[in-house]
């Protein structure tokens, strides 16, 4: 089993940045990516970036260039620095610890970003 706590996120205005944070815990060993999706009202959970063993990271294409997944193996966190936010980033958030089988979630912490 794998426990994630999320803290972060809030209301900001466009332009503006926050940063999401994820702390795993329990059966850490088996984790070999963490990441983060968000979940819009009506749409489905999309991946927004994945930081995986062996430091490659994947980002969705309405992100690249304005968020920055970073993870600490020591600590057993991941980062998600989000900037320029845009009123499109407004979602819940979610961290996911990718497992050897099956993946864990967080209990979602919510971004919104007014225009």
């Amino acid at each position: 089993q794998v426990q994630l706590v999320e803290s972060g996120g809030g209301s900001v205005q466009a332009g503006g940045s926050l940063r999401l944070s994820c702390a795993a815990s329990g059966s850490i060993f088996s984790i070999n990516a963490m990441g983060w999706y968000r979940q819009a009202p009506g749409k489905q959970r999309e991946l927004v970036a994945r930081s995986n063993d062996g430091g490659s990271t994947n980002y969705a294409d309405s992100v690249k260039g304005r968020f920055t997944i970073s993870r600490d193996n020591a600590l057993n966190t991941v980062h998600l620095q989000m900037n320029s936010l845009k009123p499109e980033d407004t979602a819940v958030y979610y961290c996911n610890a990718r497992v050897i089988v099956g993946e864990y979630w967080g209990q979602g912490t919510q971004v919104t970003v007014s225009s």
